[in-house]
């Protein structure tokens, strides 16, 4: 049987999976709740089923399978004609294997994250569901059933973000992300009418075709074509969290750990660059468009990275490193390189599908130390030798780090290397600036890396290298330094017998303050109020499973784009897989290709060293001495004040956002209120309290005589007939 006629089951097996739950919950819910485990097991095993069916339609399209369409009427009349379906070609697999095989993973390590939670069986009905409209996404042939599934990864995603919804912080992030995914997707709805108007179909396979014609002919002009290609951009724009829409991605940071991996490696941020993937033969007819989604990926790749280098925040860090990659996969097409574009969607996201889990072992160990807050749980430096303690949970942390900084042989050098190669050729100045940006991947990487896994372990006041060795401990709320930029707050709590203790030091203390914060996880009833760790312990095998097995592809995934041999350079298993006609990519020699090399990964490890240097156990553990001086400048001495402020603000831009839109929207509400209130509500008011008043003086002129009235009648129309 050939699964390329059952493709459509794909996105049906996580369907069903989140289907049960759902039911289940708001049928039997208590039995439900006694069963979770069974159905987080049904919930594996159905995903895990969708999973085998992509590699298979992978391996079809290698040995030559033509493409597959099929199609059945939904909407068919004299004017509109729609049709649904499902489409495979070689781009279809490419996004599917990731979103299964992540998915899988991503859910076994959410059984073991999130067992002890309230809400876990609602959580795992998200993932499953967010998986759902993303793979139908991929199957997507025509505009409009993408925007469909696009707008329901949205209201997933929306849930995913905002699963502690009790949680303002959390709220307020899935609020961010719908409303700047609502701004763009506005802009996609008014392209796919401009596009069906000039050509008078929705399906990707004629749009390219007739606008290529129709420009051809000089039957519409390029200027209207363009407009009508740009309008759907927006939307990629806001889903990939492309600069000016990425102020959502970070924020997305609020929901538990276990689902970044999927919203920044698999589905959300993936559905932009597949809808840019599927329209490049439609965009490469237009220079206007390639030169614009060119410079939008180079702005949003230096952004993310330079943002990057302030953080404290664990997740937000690899938050940022996703909005610095997807700027390079943007980048990408917009210079022509369609096969590198997906080449480093592939890579990076098996790279963040092993960094995030790694965030998430890291965060799991350090909350029954440090408290159930994110401000602690996920603050670097309260970090620190955390490889000792966690050895395989450290190595794959590390393994993560390496990739996405293009050192060989992890997934994602030969992916980066083509693509900065192939910008320094479409435009020098585009291609230095991915030069430089490479160096930065590399220096806020390991500044991420070294206070984490490496050095000493800061969270505990016996160690000599503690975050708090001569601050007293009855000092409220008292700032300290603890590294280059790092600054965090110890509070202190008074306990039942009115004397004060660390809060720091309390797992099972309710740390929630004016509701701003909540525990990332409920505290788990197997901690007793007598006894906690110390020191952080490794995750259980559970846990480390989905660590282990991205380690495979993040090693190996890179050699789809490596040539089969020295005289057919370019020649290799994804350029074999992908269109040819699509596929270009700048054809380097052998010593071309080792000269690039050596240059971007020298450039990568200069970023390493100088986070060697300010970062590095050594001159940490020296600095954290002298930073217990609060004159003293601390590591951020070595930078100005200005560029890491900005840094740390976000280059202001979340600011500007909230005083030019959110202030300016009320503000320019208010002004119009007044002629609202004040002019018409005070005319339609005045009319009621004239006629009020004019019938109460009436009133007083009736006395109930028929004779008086007669009287009235006759004297009024002796008065008009003189008149």
């Amino acid at each position: 049987m050939k699964l390329i006629y059952h493709a459509w089951m794909v996105p049906l097996f996580p369907l069903i999976s989140s289907i049960l739950i759902g039911l289940g919950l708001f049928f039997f819910p208590k039995a439900t709740k006694n069963l979770r485990r069974i159905y987080a097991i049904i919930s594996i095993s159905l995903l895990g089923t969708a999973m085998f069916i992509p590699p298979h339609l992978s391996w079809q399209q290698i040995n030559g399978n033509p493409i597959y369409r099929y199609l059945w009427s939904w909407i068919h009349n004299k004017n509109v004609t729609l049709e649904v379906g499902y489409l495979i070609d070689p781009l279809t697999p490419i996004m599917s294997v990731p979103i299964t095989t992540i998915g899988v993973m991503v859910t076994i390590h959410s059984d073991s994250y999130m067992p002890h939670d309230q809400g876990y069986l609602r959580f795992f009905a998200y993932p499953s569901l967010s998986n759902a409209p993303m793979l139908g996404l991929v199957l997507s042939p025509n505009l409009i059933q993408i925007h469909i599934f696009r707008e329901l990864v949205g209201m997933c995603s929306y849930s995913l973000i905002g699963f502690r919804f009790t949680r303002p912080n959390a709220a307020n992030a899935r609020q961010k992300a719908s409303i700047t995914n609502r701004v763009g997707d506005s802009g996609s709805s008014l392209g796919i009418s401009g596009s069906y108007r000039i050509t008078g179909s929705f399906e990707f396979e004629d749009l390219s075709e007739l606008f290529n014609k129709l420009l051809a002919n000089h039957e519409v002009s390029l200027f209207f074509a363009t407009f009508c290609a740009l309008s759907p951009f927006p939307g990629s724009v806001a889903k990939s969290a492309q600069s000016p829409l990425h102020v959502w991605l970070p924020d997305a940071m609020e929901g538990p750990t276990p689902i970044s991996a999927p919203i920044h490696a698999a589905t959300m941020v993936a559905a932009g660059i597949f809808l840019v993937a599927r329209m490049f033969p439609l965009f490469k007819a237009l220079p206007l468009m390639m030169s614009l989604i060119s410079r939008i990926g180079g702005i949003t790749a230096l952004l993310g990275a330079t943002i990057a280098l302030a953080q404290k925040d664990l997740k937000r860090v690899l938050a940022y490193s996703t909005m610095s990659q997807l700027g390079y996969i943007m980048l990408a097409p917009g210079i022509g390189s369609y096969r590198a574009a997906l080449f480093h969607l592939i890579t990076h996201a098996y790279s963040k599908a092993l960094s995030f889990p790694g965030s998430g072992s890291v965060i799991h160990s350090m909350e029954p130390i440090v408290g159930y807050c994110p401000d602690k749980s996920q603050n670097m430096a309260f970090m620190g030798g955390l490889r000792k303690y966690m050895p395989i949970t450290g190595t794959t942390f590390l393994l993560g780090t390496l990739s996405p900084c293009g050192i060989p042989p992890f997934a994602c050098f030969r992916s980066k290397d083509e693509i900065l190669a192939d910008s320094r050729l479409y435009f020098p100045i585009l291609g230095w600036m991915a030069w430089f940006i490479a160096g930065l991947t590399g220096f806020y990487m390991f500044r991420m890396y070294f206070p984490t896994p490496e050095g000493d372990f800061r969270a505990n006041p016996s160690n000599k290298h503690s975050i708090s060795p001569s601050v007293s401990i009855w000092e409220e709320n008292q700032t300290i330094k603890s590294g280059k930029g790092m600054d965090f707050a110890l509070s202190f709590v008074k306990n039942k017998k009115g004397s004060k203790e660390l809060e720091l030091f309390n797992p099972l203390e309710n740390i929630e303050e004016s509701g701003e914060k909540e525990m990332e996880n409920p505290v788990s009833t197997h901690y007793s109020q007598k006894e906690y760790p110390l020191y952080p312990k490794e995750s259980n095998n559970i846990m480390l499973f989905p660590l282990l097995v991205p380690t495979i592809p993040t090693l190996f995934i890179g050699f789809i784009g490596v040539p089969f041999s020295k005289e057919k350079m370019g020649f290799d298993l994804l350029s074999y897989w992908l269109d040819p006609s699509l596929s270009y990519s700048h054809k380097m020699d052998s010593e071309e290709f080792w000269i690039n090399a050596t240059t971007s990964v020298g450039t990568a490890f200069w970023g390493i060293f100088i986070a060697l240097i300010l970062y590095g156990p050594l001159f940490l553990s020296r600095n954290l001495q002298e930073e217990t001086d609060p004159q003293s400048e601390g590591i951020l001495g070595y930078f100005p004040s200005s560029l890491y402020n900005w840094s740390y603000s976000r280059g202001y831009i979340d600011g500007y956002y909230n005083t030019v839109f959110v202030r300016g929207t009320r503000t320019l509400a208010e002004i119009i209120s007044f002629p609202d209130q004040r002019i018409l509500d005070g005319i339609v008011n005045g009319v009621g309290i004239s006629s009020f008043f004019g019938g109460e003086v009436l009133r007083y002129g009736e006395g109930g005589r028929i004779s008086y009235y007669l009287f009235g009648l006759i004297s009024g129309m002796f008065i008009l007939l003189i008149i």
